[in-house]
């Protein structure tokens, strides 16, 4: 496999890509996408950050539960957590702020 040969330890890739995963699942089951966001930001910007941050905890604790169960690949398990933690902090913030600034275009919700 690419990511074995890539991190050398066999699973390090992988252990950071499950860890990674596993944020962007659960903001997705907390949030609807950035895209819709944006759409309706003029009618969600209240509850949306809520939301995120929310996901972002729930996720934080299973990042840290799967670092410590394996303690060989904590390091990948962290930073795989973390860059996707603040990516998809990024893009809810980025959207919010975006609808907002463009709230005279019509969203999808009244």
């Amino acid at each position: 496999m690419a990511l074995e040969k890539m991190s050398g330890g066999g699973s390090t890739g992988i252990a950071f890509l499950v860890s990674a995963g596993i944020v962007y699942e659960i903001i997705a089951a907390a949030c609807s996408s950035p895209q819709t966001t944006e759409i309706n930001a003029a009618t969600r910007s209240e509850t949306l950050m809520k939301w995120v941050n929310l996901g972002i905890a729930q996720a934080a604790l299973f990042v840290a539960a799967a670092a410590l169960f394996d303690r060989t690949h904590r390091a990948a398990i962290l930073t795989g957590g973390a860059a996707a933690a603040g990516l998809m902090y990024w893009q809810y913030d980025h959207a919010k702020r975006s609808g907002l600034a463009n709230a005279h275009l019509p969203g999808t919700e009244s």
